[in-house]
């Protein structure tokens, strides 16, 4: 018998790349030594850890001493160096569809969840540092637009046509069928849960509760949040001072994204 894998992870909580691989792990029922990183005091710029992720950012997973970095591949690492259960479809035209999923998050989707979550949220948290940071021209043309026009950036409103398609096809998608790829979840479903559930956990559920477009999200996400993994490896590690400003900021600016995602 082979001797079991060792497995290290460095992530953060509320990282919705590192929330996919704690997913794949819990599905997995996979042991590993969780390394937790508060990236705002910047611990993910160490020197050590730049040398096992040289971009800085979170999940890594150590393998046996070997880093493995990008969270899409480090979800396709543990689904095939683990094998059951599996998270993939059997059936190869099924796989390369999910892999159409998996590939979102870095297609866009990503950026445009962490623009929605910035311009709503999270540019209220340490408006000093970000005001000296813009004194001194740290700050991005696309960053200082978000911060100083909220929801009436430029830089954000180019981000909606990039939500709208993606709860569009996964809502065309989830009619009729529960999951994304296949008969059962599949890596595809892990990739996009995250994202979802940040767009709920900024208070705009209203998404899919009130909007028949993308009503077919609701029950897939019931699902998922009914399933083990999920406590495991989301609101075990939720933040509960990043829920809360999610939250009231979210509830401020409902009236306003109603009308950016209402159909033309």
């Amino acid at each position: 018998m082979a001797d079991p894998v060792h497995l290290e992870l460095y992530h953060n909580a509320m990282s919705s790349c590192a929330q996919k691989v704690r997913l794949v792990l819990a599905e997995k029922a996979l042991d590993y030594v969780s390394h937790h990183l508060d990236l705002r005091a910047g611990e993910s710029h160490t020197p050590a850890y730049l040398a096992l992720n040289p971009k800085g950012v979170v999940p890594t997973l150590i393998t046996d001493g070997q880093p493995v970095i990008e969270s899409t591949i480090i979800c396709e690492y543990l689904d095939e160096a683990f094998a059951t259960p599996s998270l993939r479809p059997a059936d190869a035209l099924a796989c390369a569809a999910m892999r159409q999923w998996t590939i979102q998050p870095d297609a866009g989707l990503h950026a445009a969840i962490g623009t929605l979550s910035f311009a709503v949220a999270f540019r209220f948290q340490n408006a000093a540092k970000q005001n000296a940071a813009r004194e001194e021209g740290e700050i991005s043309r696309h960053l200082r637009d978000i911060a100083d026009n909220g929801l009436d950036a430029e830089a954000f409103r180019q981000r909606v046509p990039v939500l709208q398609k993606m709860l569009g096809q996964m809502a065309q998608r989830l009619n009729g069928h529960m999951w994304l790829t296949g008969d059962s979840l599949s890596l595809a479903d892990i990739a996009m849960l995250p994202y979802v559930c940040r767009i709920r956990d900024l208070g705009q559920d209203w998404l899919w509760e009130d909007d028949a477009r993308f009503a077919a999200i609701k029950p897939w996400l019931a699902r998922m949040v009914a399933r083990p993994s999920y406590a495991q490896a989301m609101t075990t590690w939720y933040d509960t001072r990043y829920l809360a400003l999610m939250a009231e900021k979210g509830d401020a600016a409902r009236t306003v994204l109603r009308k950016l995602f209402a159909p033309e």
